[in-house]
């Protein structure tokens, strides 16, 4: 997650800098640099990309965050509380310790050998953490979708907290979540995207303004897996950095999130229901399509400067598909994740490097790097691979 680099006779002016804002993370806490010189102050996924002054002053470090222990001990203190210390100590290593935010409601995966001990893990969550709505259980993936197996677990009305029988009115799952200074509309329970990868996201900016200045104009971005568009959100909000877009998913509900975020961030207007894959302005395809037959349409294909590869269970499989999308007549870039299991890391370097066309001189070959553990053996992993331009006749 993003902190910033402050020096530590700065802190406190910093701090009050950031309070203005409510930018400071409510979930990890400030620590000392390395050198003991400076401290990391943790920035909320709500900050903008670009801060104002005197913020913007201060280098950005991208560093794993340290929990709030105050928040971590209350959690601990209250479920010891209700269920006791001895089945606390006895699936000490099951309780969902970790959780992730969207908005006023909290995703937790429970282990089944505490699933009875469900409604007192949520009462835990909501005494420690008292501006959560709703607490949902992660029941793991469904379907080709892959959508959320999500349901309510606990909920708070004001004063009052509800385990069973909870009132509809306070299970709605679509919430906007403010993500470096945008909100996007999302629904996990029918669209789900991970606000934990924020940081992800930020990198994808970095490499994109980083071929900007290689081409010198705004660039084409390809997101056939867009979901509700967090990636496109981050893209957008960098002045001068975007022109065209496709915008496409297979998923009806994460399309017509997508509509409603693309109108509230370009104020344009978009339909308020999923349709196929349309031209709605010169500059925008949107809809839904599949994202490997989009290359066989001529008017899409090899068009784009960037293209985002978020489907991380078949990138693999999909890369052959996707990459005619790609413009060959300059350097372009393909920026994707990958779940593997670390073991196989070496060999899908290999099989990735095996299906891409040539590596632009000067830049790196493809290589996964490990972001965060998926399950006990598999890693949630992300590349970047710069293409190399295509002389003509290869083009042709």
């Amino acid at each position: 997650m993003r902190h910033l680099l402050v020096p530590n006779r700065k802190v406190q002016a910093v701090l009050t800098e950031i309070t203005k804002y409510d930018w400071l993370s409510k979930e990890h806490r400030i620590f000392s640099s390395e050198d003991g010189k400076n401290r990391l102050i943790p920035l909320s996924f709500s900050a903008d990309v670009n801060l104002p002054e005197p913020l913007c002053d201060f280098e950005i470090v991208f560093s794993e965050g340290k929990p709030n222990e105050i928040i971590d001990t209350d959690w601990w203190n209250h479920l010891e509380n209700l269920v006791g210390k001895a089945t606390l100590i006895e699936h000490k290593e099951a309780w969902p310790s970790s959780h992730e935010f969207f908005a006023d409601m909290m995703i937790v995966r429970i282990d089944d050998s505490v699933e009875k001990y469900t409604s007192k893990i949520a009462q835990a969550k909501l005494l420690s953490h008292p501006f959560i709505r709703l607490v949902l259980s992660d029941g793991g993936v469904l379907g080709e979708l892959r959508i959320r197996d999500l349901k309510p677990i606990g909920a708070r009305k004001d004063s009052e907290l509800y385990f069973e029988n909870i009132p509809s009115g306070l299970t709605n799952t679509k919430v906007s979540v403010k993500e470096s200074g945008r909100y996007i509309s999302c629904d996990p329970q029918v669209a789900y995207y991970s606000t934990k990868l924020q940081t992800e996201r930020l990198e994808t900016l970095r490499f994109a303004k980083e071929l900007r200045k290689e081409l010198n104009r705004p660039l084409a971005v390809c997101d056939p897996f867009c979901g509700v568009g967090p990636a496109l959100s981050t893209l957008i909000a960098e002045d001068g950095l975007v022109g065209n877009i496709l915008a496409s998913d297979l998923n009806v509900a994460a399309v017509e999130l997508l509509f409603e975020n693309l109108q509230r961030w370009e104020k344009r207007e978009y339909p308020t229901e999923s349709t196929p894959i349309e031209q709605y302005y010169n500059d925008r395809i949107v809809g839904l399509a599949d994202a490997t037959k989009l290359s066989n349409n001529p008017n899409i294909s090899g068009k784009w400067d960037l293209v985002l590869v978020n489907l991380p269970h078949r990138t693999i499989d999909f890369l052959p598909k996707l990459i005619p999308l790609l413009n060959r007549s300059n350097m372009s870039l393909i920026r994707g994740r990958v779940i593997v299991a670390e073991s196989d890391i070496p060999s899908v370097n290999e099989k990735i490097n095996q299906i891409l066309p040539p590596i632009a001189a000067g830049k790196s070959k493809p290589e996964l790097k490990i972001k965060r553990d998926y399950s006990s053996t598999l890693r949630l992993c992300s590349f970047e691979a710069w293409i190399e331009k295509a002389i003509a006749s290869s083009i042709e």
